[in-house]
């Protein structure tokens, strides 16, 4: 019998970044230790899945929790952050997983300092 094929879905307001390997050399040909490439504020790569957004309440349902509310009619401020973007975030602000031997990065759209978007023309 054939395994249903899995795959991840971002929630809410995150986007799954496929992070770019931090430069390794300096220009005049020094190696840099991977513990001065962690230090980095800044991280970049390639986006390859964004969330819905953040969720809004129903304004009919104001005494309700909004984190109780799910389904076709929830509504969401929509991400700026789009797939095949490519980022560059606020590293601290990331979380690291692993998933079919890839590593990813989760980070939240706030933490995006820069979209870079081909426009196919």
């Amino acid at each position: 019998m054939e395994q249903p094929k899995r795959r991840l879905i971002v929630t809410g307001d995150r986007v799954l970044v496929s992070p770019v390997e931090g430069e390794e050399r300096t220009k005049v040909g020094l190696y840099l230790p991977q513990t001065v490439l962690e230090k980095e504020a800044v991280q970049s790569g390639r986006i390859v899945e964004v969330g819905p957004g953040l969720p809004l309440p129903d304004p009919q349902d104001i005494n309700e929790e909004p984190w109780k509310q799910s389904g076709p009619n929830m509504k969401h401020i929509p991400m700026q952050a789009q797939v095949d973007d490519y980022a560059i975030f606020l590293r601290k602000a990331s979380v690291e997983i692993k998933y079919e031997g890839k590593t990813y990065l989760v980070v939240p759209q706030a933490a995006i300092l820069v979209l870079l978007r081909s426009d196919g023309i």
